[in-house]
């Protein structure tokens, strides 16, 4: 691995314990930044090692790795942030609730995700020596099909300059805009010097994100992976989506951290789209032949309202069924420099890193698709090894979610 070029700027990641979070902390190391990611609790020696570990897999040796260092915050606590941006020159504010189900209370997301973000800011204005806060907002704050009310238009690419109204949607996409747009207010606000505001900000926009895991901690996208690979649903229902890679969203946050030329923009991170039952076949097609069965009937949509009442993460698809928009990525193309990964490779990393991580029970197959050929054993029985990914195109996609 190429030598890591130090730098002395620290970033202060919220919510690193989370999919998201660890890889923009993985990310940030690997372009020489000192990372200070935040978490509950420190009290834990075991967990706060075992968490060291996760988000440096696979970098250099500690003595070539910049710093990286645990201290304690909460979304709700406002008085702890001031400590946690001391010392800091940007922050990436990734921390967000992400629940799998509707919650009966609303604010159970909302009030943290909104006062959370506004303490971030706050504490980060007030220091001195933050120059820039990246803030992870979502695809649920620029477009949803269901408020739409089947009024889509089927030309239009929807993109940074669109808004969701927060009154038509569920508590988490609520919570996203509400926080996002609060962001800019209060940035808005801040008093100038020599033309320029006190902080800057940058807003991420990913769409449903999918890709490896660092750490034990699951988006529920790939918890939908998961429930292809274990064969906990028995089709797949008529749903479309917009795909992101965790690397891509990752980098896009190191991208913003610098560059006068991202100031107060919102970039969508996605690749392309795909409807369930195609990533269905693609899992299929890959791990079939090592032993794991992926249903890929599609499931009537009439039945998945039916079983909405049962299963309250169902009722979060309902109203989003059978429908189908456009996405445009030109600005995370041309204006980050990211390519965006393959698809393909993208959904097989996840459920190579599910299985590998333990959440999914490896094979037989499997594991002898791991082995050396040398020492597999001799017979006539067939194993895949898996495919390599595609290339990437270097020309911005007009996604279709």
């Amino acid at each position: 691995m190429t030598q890591i070029e130090k730098k002395d700027a620290k970033v202060l990641v919220t919510g690193v314990t989370g999919y998201v979070g660890a890889h923009v902390a993985q990310q940030l190391l690997l372009h020489g930044y000192k990372v200070r990611g935040t978490v509950r609790s420190t009290s834990d020696e075991a967990k706060i090692n075992k968490l060291r570990q996760q988000i440096t897999e696979g970098l250099p040796s500690d003595e070539t790795l910049p710093e990286l260092e645990f201290v304690e915050a909460d979304l709700l606590k406002e008085d702890t942030w001031p400590a946690a941006v001391a010392g800091c020159q940007y922050v990436c504010h990734v921390a967000s609730p992400f629940p799998l189900t509707i919650p009966s209370d609303p604010d159970v997301i909302i009030k943290p995700a909104v006062d959370g973000t506004l303490a971030v800011l706050k504490a980060a204005a007030a220091d001195g020596n933050v120059k820039r806060v990246v803030l992870t907002s979502s695809l649920a704050a620029v477009h949803d099909v269901k408020t739409l009310d089947g009024k889509e238009d089927p030309d239009k690419r929807y993109n940074e300059d669109d808004w969701v109204d927060p009154d038509k949607v569920e508590p988490y996409s609520r919570s996203k805009i509400l926080a996002e747009k609060a962001a800019f207010k209060f940035i808005e606000d801040l008093p100038q010097e020599e033309g320029k505001r006190k902080l800057e900000l940058v807003v991420i926009c990913p769409s449903y994100v999918l890709g490896p895991l660092l750490t034990d901690s699951l988006s529920s996208s790939v918890v939908g992976i998961k429930r292809m690979l274990d064969k906990s649903t028995p089709g797949v229902p008529k749903f479309n989506m917009a795909i992101c890679d965790v690397r891509d969203v990752a980098l896009a946050h190191i991208k913003a951290l610098t560059g006068a030329e991202h100031v107060g923009k919102r970039y969508l991170i996605v690749s392309d789209s795909k409807w369930m039952k195609d990533v269905a076949r693609t899992i299929q097609k890959e791990f079939k032949p090592l032993g794991y069965f992926v249903p890929t009937m599609p499931v009537p949509s009439t039945l998945v309202w039916i079983g909405s009442f049962i299963d309250r993460s169902t009722a979060l698809l309902v109203p989003r069924l059978d429908k189908e928009f456009k996405l445009d990525n030109k600005r995370m193309v041309e204006d980050l420099k990211i390519t965006p990964t393959d698809l393909d490779k993208t959904i097989l990393d996840t459920c190579r890193s599910l299985i590998e991580r333990g959440v999914i029970k490896e094979t037989r197959k499997y594991k002898k698709s791991k082995m050396p050929e040398e020492a597999a054993p001799a017979n006539n029985e067939q194993s895949a090894t898996g495919g390599d990914a595609l290339p990437a195109t270097t020309e911005p996609i007009k996604a279709e979610s």
